[in-house]
């Protein structure tokens, strides 16, 4: 038992022994690597323009040993860039850019990305680095309002016009929303493919030929809309118009108002017309300090009348307001369908100018990384950042520097959660955000969007909530349906109710402006609003 107790650690040390020559082999095939074990001062250089005040600091991740580039301060500016020893030729074999980004304090509204610079002779230079200097990548995180999603932009040059334009990836994954370590991977295969990776995990897949992954595309089209064409003055483009033969009602007064008084109503009795709404506070009395040459006359602040308290109403009672049964609006012809209508105009389309075709996107050397950043968050800290031409190499780091980080971090955060006693909603509250977050970006939710993820991120912050969010925002969607099958049939009762009070006057002669929101609310409870105070009685 013992010989073979021996030969096990034997066959283990062994086994130790070959993942790290391995992993020391990967490490030896990076281009550039960083892990910030040491300090970044003279490695680093800060830019020294105005705008960019954030501090930087060589800190721990917390809750580790391992270092980072530490943003320190909230709503500030930051820029900071490292120069490579060689341009880094995007153009041969594979590029794999990775690196570590941890939220420590959440993020609201802020970026955590790099920049890929161009060289120096594009005309940038260290301590002038700015949101201006120029990249030929930008890859990494950004949140704020709307915006959630891991960025990938190309910056080509045109090589018919001269000019660089920014090419965005389309539908770029989301952000994780919590407080752990995330690596962020970007591969950049030979045949064109991009792969975004989080975690070490695909999210998003494309080719940077294509027109359905890169906006605007990469390849420009072939044709475009001829810039000197105009729409001729005769060309008629309204589907319908008003009919030209409707004729406005004999009964139909533009001028009748909105509102009347109500004649049927009576002065509720025990009214106290004589007496005030509001009386002087009797308890008040002048501060001893009241100088009343540089502070006026002093008065006593008032307080609500008692004796209005149980009486039905106090001051003048005036009869309450109630729909004009005459109103009807401004009077608009009926529309009909236009017998001159031509279609939509557009210009004729010519070849593009600009042009051109490629085998593969001409990418810029790399001379430099940026972190050029705004952020109202602090506590966003940057680590292990990584440029390599294989694969394996990127998943070497990832198993040996993030995972083992973020492996501690989900324990410590699953011991949080079930302190708290939820650990049995937690990979609830995950599926169910997911699913939220892809019902937010359903186009015919657009209008609704913004109250969608403003309901998500409180309940991703306070996970107690997450039932009342998901009822919530049920509600918001069945609204939304609601209104998208009913919105058509809601406008006919009204029109209808107009008819009866113009006396039968028929459709063709045309309909008034829509009634206010408040105003269909005062016709269903069958009178004037309920009083705030009792003077607007």
């Amino acid at each position: 038992m013992i010989m073979m107790g021996r030969f096990a650690l034997l066959v283990f040390l062994e086994f130790a022994s070959m993942q790290l020559l391995c992993i020391a082999a990967d490490h030896d095939a990076a281009i550039f690597y960083d892990s910030f074990e040491e300090p970044f001062n003279g490695r680093w250089i800060v830019s020294e323009k105005d705008d960019y005040k954030g501090i930087w600091e060589h800190s721990k991740s917390e809750g580790h040993d391992d270092f980072g580039l530490l943003v320190t301060e909230k709503a500030r500016k930051y820029a900071i860039v490292k120069e490579l020893e060689e341009p880094v030729n995007l153009r041969d074999g594979t590029t794999v850019l990775q690196y570590e980004a941890r939220f420590q304090n959440g993020l609201e509204c802020g970026g955590a990305y790099l920049k890929y610079l161009r060289p120096q002779e594009a005309g940038w230079k260290p301590k002038e680095f700015d949101n201006g200097s120029p990249y030929s990548i930008m890859f990494g995180p950004d949140i704020c309002g709307l915006t959630n999603k891991v960025h990938f932009i190309l910056k080509q040059k045109n090589p018919k016009s001269g000019e660089y334009v920014e090419h965005h990836l389309i539908d770029p994954p989301r952000v994780p929303s919590d407080k752990l370590s995330h690596v962020y991977t970007a591969i950049l295969k030979p045949d064109n493919e991009i792969s975004i990776l989080i975690d070490g995990e695909a999210k998003k897949k494309g080719n940077f030929l294509s027109a359905q992954d890169f906006d605007p595309p990469i390849i420009p089209a072939k044709t475009i809309p001829d810039p000197n064409e105009k729409k001729p003055e005769d060309w008629d483009d309204r589907v319908r118009i008003p009919d030209p033969n409707a004729v406005k009602p004999d009964d139909w007064d533009e001028n009748a108002p909105m509102e009347i008084e109500d004649m049927e109503a009576v002065k509720p009795e025990g009214w106290l017309d004589d007496e005030p709404e509001e009386i002087d506070d009797p308890e008040a009395t002048k501060p001893e300090d009241w100088d009343d040459e540089e502070d006026g006359v002093w008065e006593a602040p008032k307080i609500d009348n008692p004796k209005c308290q149980t009486a039905p109403g106090c001051g003048e009672w005036k009869r309450p307001m109630k729909r004009n049964p005459a109103f009807k609006g401004i009077w608009n012809p009926p529309l009909v369908d236009n017998p001159n209508y031509k279609g939509i105009w557009k210009p004729r389309d010519i070849p593009n100018p600009n042009y051109f075709e490629l085998d593969k996107p001409y990418f810029d050397p790399i001379a430099a990384i940026g972190i050029e950043i705004w952020t109202m968050q602090e506590g966003i800290l940057f680590d292990n950042i990584l440029i390599a031409k294989e694969e394996n190499v990127a998943k070497s780091y990832r198993d040996t520097t993030w995972k083992p980080k973020f492996v501690v971090e989900k324990e410590k955060q699953k011991a949080e959660e079930e302190a708290a006693g939820s650990d049995d909603l937690g990979g609830f509250q995950k599926v169910v955000f997911d699913v939220l977050y892809k019902f937010a970006d359903i186009p015919f939710l657009s209008k609704y969007k913004l109250q969608i993820l403003d309901f998500i991120e409180k309940g991703e912050k306070q996970p107690n909530l997450t039932i009342g969010v998901l009822v919530s925002i049920v509600v918001v969607i069945l609204t939304a349906i609601f209104m998208l099958i009913f919105s058509g049939k809601k406008q006919q009762p009204r029109v209808e109710k107009k008819t009866e009070v113009a006396a039968d006057t028929s459709n063709d002669q045309g309909s008034s402006g829509e009634k206010p929101a408040e105003e269909e609310k005062e016709n269903e409870t069958g009178g004037a609003a309920p009083r705030q105070r009792r003077r607007d009685t």
